[in-house]
């Protein structure tokens, strides 16, 4: 089995907001990753005195923890208890009311010998391969369905953010945690997963540099640090030409990339 991670600040200026881990019990039996991308608030208003980075270590590290010791929990009540959780710990210091108060996208994966479930909660990406290289993203594209006319507005973002009809991230409410993209495969058919935050996932998602297969060979190639070399010379070199209109050239980019069977047991591929 092969693990790799990697966590990539969007500028040295800034701390970086997203958080990822993964653990491996020692029975070998199965494992957990955790990857969040915290939500920078415009104009740094979020009615917190902690900031994203600290809210992210802790609902992450609450995750991890959940889903290892609670196997008999289903990871929408993982990610349910997790939120209630981390809320707790400055519900009485900070406005938890506040729309913009800290939050995060969220990938769980967690395996064991039978089964890989996942769990997907606004744009990162998780990408699982099949032992025949079958590639599938499973993406919440809520976020997606938005017209970008209305994201450039701060009011407007602000009146669909954890909202039907609008999009949903980990903040304060455990009741988002009934609209994360969630699914159950048998471990036979995976052979590899990928969890990006969309700092990285955009060498597909916006500079269409290859299809999400593309991308999850390179990874198995050139490994995570690879792939987030890439994305930083593409962001260079498109700021220069003027830019995808993106708010900031670089974004905190993160990737766990975990082989759950090993490539040399499975035979020739597909």
């Amino acid at each position: 089995m092969r693990f790799e991670l990697v966590t990539v600040p969007g500028t040295a200026e800034r701390p970086n907001e997203d958080w990822a881990s993964l653990a491996l019990p020692a029975s070998g039996q199965g494992g957990s990753l955790v990857v969040l991308d915290g939500v920078t608030p415009p104009r740094g208003d979020d009615g917190c005195v902690h900031g994203v980075p600290w809210f992210t270590s802790r609902l992450g590290g609450a995750l991890l923890e959940l889903s290892g010791s609670r196997r008999d929990m289903p990871l929408t009540e993982v990610l349910a208890l997790s939120i209630r959780r981390t809320a707790d710990t400055h519900r009485d210091t900070c406005d938890l009311s506040h729309v913009r108060t800290p939050q995060a996208t969220v990938v769980v994966v967690r395996w064991d010998a039978e089964a890989v479930e996942h769990l997907v909660l606004s744009d990162s990406t998780l990408l699982t391969e099949s032992p025949d290289g079958l590639v599938r993203a499973v993406l919440d594209d809520r976020l997606d369905r938005i017209p970008r006319e209305v994201l450039r507005s701060v009011s407007a973002t602000d009146a669909l953010r954890n909202q039907d009809g609008g999009f949903f991230t980990a903040a304060a409410d455990p009741g988002v945690a009934v609209h994360a993209v969630t699914g159950t495969t048998p471990r036979t058919e995976v052979r590899a997963v990928a969890a990006l935050t969309d700092g990285a996932s955009r060498w597909t998602d916006l500079f269409e540099e290859g299809s999400w297969a593309d991308l999850m060979a390179l990874l198995r190639k050139e490994g995570p640090n690879g792939l987030v070399g890439r994305v930083r010379a593409l962001e260079s070199a498109d700021a220069l030409r003027g830019g995808a209109g993106r708010w900031k050239t670089h974004d905190d980019a993160t990737v766990v990339y975990a082989e759950l069977q090993d490539p040399a047991a499975e035979g020739p591929r597909a």
